[in-house]
């Protein structure tokens, strides 16, 4: 018998507060509370769930969307501020791990900005923050790049956790450097829909099914089971969207929603699937599941040829400056002493 945990977990398929950090925060409370009265002890939340994703990036020329650009920094969040110290409260007092997308302030500039996430463990405590690597397409026009500091997978009393964030989950160097520290639950999170086309030009990108295929790929390769956790576009969402510009409406409604589901060490899907309504889906992961795929190949252990392969990762967080300083004493006598900073 296995000694590795079965472990319950959530994936909330839910709508952002479009733009409005504060009621999306105390909608990711009230999600929490719901999750652990449901028996989960671990939460997943969509990419950028605070404050929404910038889905207009893809929608309209960037001369369009100053003023979206500003509104959305405004409501973005600091890692260290107020909303995300008061989720990770409400994860400590549920007692359950919490898994946050967001779109994160820089305290550098006032209009840098990071697709980001944060692992909360069941204390309240930040584990890990991982900035996305390289922000996808029209994110570039809204996100920074990240680094390799969230590089990490927690070890933790319900099993190793790791995550990327949307299309990093194609990146397939940092899956392995996630591989490579053991991962057992591999949390990918994205956004409700994903356009890339006009529906005349020949329809736009199938969220589903590129997602499934990512997410049963990583699994089958990590031994892991998979949380899919994607954004919903709810009414408001639409709404704001179209009364901006009604032409946004046919490559909204002609852009495939996103489903949120769960996968199995072997890539196969267990548990709830959410596509089309808003709602928290569940499954149940046996640990113990993860081991025996390993005798068939296990891509991190014998069926690896480390001579012939290597893979180095700078998990340095990056910074926009780096202070040196030398202090001297103030009676010294020599000129070409001088303080530096």
């Amino acid at each position: 018998m296995s000694s590795l945990p079965v472990v319950k977990v959530a994936a909330a398929h839910v709508a952002s507060v479009f733009l409005d950090r504060r009621a999306t925060v105390a909608k990711a409370l009230s999600l929490i509370r719901e999750a652990a009265r449901n028996g989960a002890q671990l939460v997943a939340f969509p990419e950028s769930f605070v404050p929404a994703f910038p889905v207009w990036a893809s929608l309209w020329a960037p001369i369009d969307n100053h003023d979206l650009f500003e509104r959305f920094t405004e409501e973005s969040l600091y890692v260290d501020g107020a909303e995300i110290a008061g989720i990770a409260a409400e994860a400590g007092r549920c007692g359950v791990f919490v898994s946050l997308g967001f779109s994160e302030r820089s305290r550098a500039s006032v209009g840098c900005m990071w697709n980001s996430s944060v692992l909360i463990d069941d204390h309240g405590v930040i584990v890990n923050h991982h900035r996305k690597l390289v922000p996808t397409f029209y994110e570039k026009l809204v996100w920074a790049a990240g680094d390799g500091a969230g590089l990490q997978v927690t070890q933790t009393q319900i099993g190793r956790i790791g995550g990327l964030i949307c299309g990093e989950n194609t990146n397939p160097l940092a899956r392995y450097a996630l591989m490579a520290q053991g991962e057992q639950i591999h949390i990918s999170s994205w956004p409700a829909l994903w356009p890339t086309r006009r529906p005349a030009s020949g329809g736009n990108y199938d969220n589903v099914a590129a997602n499934r295929l990512r997410a049963g790929a990583h699994s089958f390769e990590a031994k892991a089971f998979g949380i899919v956790c994607a954004g919903y576009m709810d009414t408001s969402m639409r709404d704001f969207l179209v009364d901006r510009d009604a032409g946004a409406a046919a490559v909204l409604d002609g852009s495939p929603r996103a489903a949120t589901m769960f996968v199995d060490p072997t890539g196969a899907p267990l548990g709830d699937l959410l596509c089309e309504e808003e709602g928290i889906a569940y499954a149940e992961f046996d640990l113990g599941r993860c081991v025996e795929p390993k005798q068939f190949h296990d891509v991190v252990g014998y069926y690896n040829r480390y001579d012939v392969f290597s893979l180095t990762v700078d998990r340095t967080r990056q910074e926009p400056v780096r202070w040196s300083e030398r202090i001297t004493s103030s009676t010294s006598s020599d000129p070409d002493v001088t303080a530096l900073g």
